[in-house]
């Protein structure tokens, strides 16, 4: 039977490689600060029943793939019994050979249960029941996975609305840190006057203010990123299509915002000053507050109109979006730092082909207040693959101080997804392995300690109030 590729020195490509890997990073704590975890699940400590209710449910990755190779909808996102979806998985994954889903799945496999076969039709039923048996027993509820892979602090994504009581719960109860981020994206999407108004409302009933003005949604949300603020939220989050800017008024926003208030369209000018007064607003509070905000830009969301109909966002019809206005970003983080209101922010793009602008546009914004002031975020989503950090390194070297990346996120919905963060560090010490092998970075072992370490784990420690 065919045993898992996935030995000590996976990636590792050099010697220099494997002893920074095993020596520096391999044994640090994961700091998690960005993904969709279920603070729910974590406060409930919830069981899951088998393999495909934990590795199928929720997630747009596998199902992309399932789709590609023709499997039925009813076997992805549908109503399929778990057993069912996941043999279904396990006839997909031979023939994701070379796409980072093949990667994960065995590292997941061998991390978390200690299996090392490869996964296909033929070891499906056998990988089923062994990992299902050990995910039923109390060593694997959703609390001691994130303990099995020493997860150190988990940052959740949570709309301003939420009450946050599972995270109270989580406090109170367990001794993990699981921490909010206040991510207000739906006060952003004007398309829809219907779901833009109910949202508006709820946003006015749980903050208990009456939102009739462009300054009373501002107040309410003020106290909704208060409220975060006591509960320990130290992050923000957005994630436009693309950075907005225009010059505003704060009568002409207001007059916008009343238009879309009685259900009015409001046109594209009107539209761009709305959301660069929105962003600006959430962008001064995490200043005031102390808050490190993160953008998540460049997605092209919801490109099959037929499937976001039946499903909805978030299922696996999003990608790659055009190169973004570098004019607008530029403007847009000037109108902050212009009146010193610009926070500790974190810049995520998704179009490898922007890596050198954002990277350039940090540094215009690091005024020598603390290191890394505006940096760049970790290679996300489509990016987060062996070529697309590879890339993402080299730019981060060339254009920026890759000694102070703040490393890893998994941005994702699985509770098994934390082997990712051990791919990302194989990754990176490949990379500077090979740069020590090429004679590009001299090979002193305080100077590779320090770098891998604070990649791997510190930076981010440093980098956050929490």
């Amino acid at each position: 039977m065919s045993k898992s590729f996935i030995n000590d020195d996976f990636i590792l490509n050099n010697k220099t490689a494997i002893k920074l890997f095993h020596e520096y990073s391999k044994e640090l704590p994961v700091i998690d600060f960005h993904c969709h975890l279920s603070a729910e699940a974590i406060a409930t400590d919830h069981q899951f029943d088998n393999l495909g209710e934990i590795w199928l449910g929720g997630d747009h990755y596998k199902w992309r793939a399932m789709r590609i190779h023709g499997i039925d909808e009813r076997y992805c996102s549908g109503n399929a019994p778990d057993r069912e979806k996941f043999l279904k998985w396990a006839e997909t994954v031979p023939y994701t050979a070379g796409n980072p889903l093949y990667h994960w799945t065995h590292l997941e496999l061998s991390r978390y249960f200690g299996i090392n076969e490869l996964l296909s039709p033929a070891t499906a039923e056998k990988i089923f029941e062994s990992a299902s048996e050990m995910l039923r027993s109390p060593e694997f509820s959703t609390v001691n996975l994130l303990k099995r892979m020493k997860v150190e602090m988990v940052g959740t994504t949570d709309d301003p609305v939420d009450s946050l009581e599972h995270h109270k719960t989580i406090k109170e109860k367990l001794d993990i840190k699981v921490l909010p981020t206040f991510r207000a994206d739906m006060v952003l999407k004007t398309d829809d006057a219907k779901t833009f108004n109910a949202y508006i409302n709820k946003l006015g009933s749980v903050s208990d203010i009456e939102i009739n003005s462009f300054d009373s949604l501002t107040e309410a949300l003020g106290k909704r990123h208060s409220y975060f603020h006591d509960a320990g939220c130290r992050l923000s989050d957005s994630g436009p299509e693309r950075f907005f800017y225009a010059d505003y008024t704060a009568n002409e926003v207001n007059e916008i915002f009343l238009k879309l208030l009685s259900g009015k369209t409001i046109s594209k000018e009107e539209t761009e000053k709305y959301k660069t007064a929105v962003m600006a607003e959430l962008s001064r509070m995490n200043h005031k507050r102390g808050w490190v905000q993160q953008f998540h830009v460049g997605a092209l969301r919801n490109n099959n109109t037929r499937k976001f109909r039946e499903m909805g966002p978030d299922t696996g019809w999003d990608s790659i979006g055009n190169s973004i206005d570098s004019t607008r970003m530029s403007k847009f983080l000037d109108l902050l730092d212009n009146t010193d209101q610009l926070a500790k922010t974190i810049l995520y793009n998704l179009n490898p082909a922007d890596n050198e602008m954002f990277l350039t546009m940090c540094g215009n914004f690091n005024d020598g207040t603390t290191p890394a002031k505006v940096t760049y975020g970790a290679a996300w989503w489509f990016l987060d693959q062996i070529s697309g950090m590879e890339k993402h390194l080299k730019d981060f070297s060339a254009l920026g101080l890759l000694s102070h990346f703040v490393g890893m996120v998994t941005d994702s919905r699985s509770f098994l997804s934390y082997p990712r963060h051990e791919y990302f560090r194989r990754i990176v010490c490949n990379h500077i392995g090979t740069e020590v092998e090429k004679g590009l970075i001299p090979n002193d072992e305080n100077l590779l300690k320090m770098i891998v370490e604070n990649i791997s784990y510190f930076n981010a420690k440093n980098y956050f109030d929490f």
